[in-house]
């Protein structure tokens, strides 16, 4: 049973100082690591990524530096199911809709679950057939109230997602 943690707009700097040590603790304990965008900066991918043991798909967000060299989308496959990652960067109005299409288009899979963040809210939907899910910001940056993320295990194609708050 693959575990992955799925993390989201950490901020670190320019909001909060540091990963949360128990989001750490998740991300070392998982199989592969998803981070849905804004790092911030460099020390922050680079924290994310040991973390993750090298197990990580990460995509660029609307506040990452260039350098960090993020795709804006990146699709994976783990335990039977695909995942499309992308920061799902713009207006707030229509964020599900546009993330919808963006993990239709980037998947090879015509069901991916779409994963995404930008918005510091927690969403666990369905769209059109398409599991969305938004872990809201590891670190609680505002506008979240608190550090959030998801901890995913797959079993034979299926997944069973849990929220994880401090």
């Amino acid at each position: 049973m693959p575990r992955v943690a799925i993390v989201s707009d950490t901020h670190v700097p320019s909001r909060e100082h540091a990963v949360p040590d128990w989001v750490g603790d998740e991300l070392e304990r998982a199989d592969h690591a998803i981070h849905a965008g804004d790092f911030d900066s460099q020390r922050a991918y680079d924290r994310i990524a040991a973390l993750a043991n090298g197990e990580l798909t990460a995509v660029r967000g609307n506040t990452d530096p260039p350098t960090l060299g993020l795709p804006h989308t990146d699709t994976f496959e783990i335990g039977g199911v695909t995942f499309a990652v992308t920061h799902g960067a713009g207006s707030p109005a229509g964020w599900q809709r546009r993330v919808v299409e963006t993990a239709r288009a980037e998947s090879v899979t015509a069901e991916p679950v779409a994963v995404a963040g930008h918005t510091h809210e927690v969403v666990d939907t369905t769209i059109d057939g398409l599991r969305v899910l938004n872990p809201g910001s590891a670190t609680g940056a505002a506008p979240a109230d608190r550090a959030t993320m998801y901890v995913v295990t797959v079993t034979d194609g299926t997944l069973t997602v849990e929220l994880r708050t401090e």
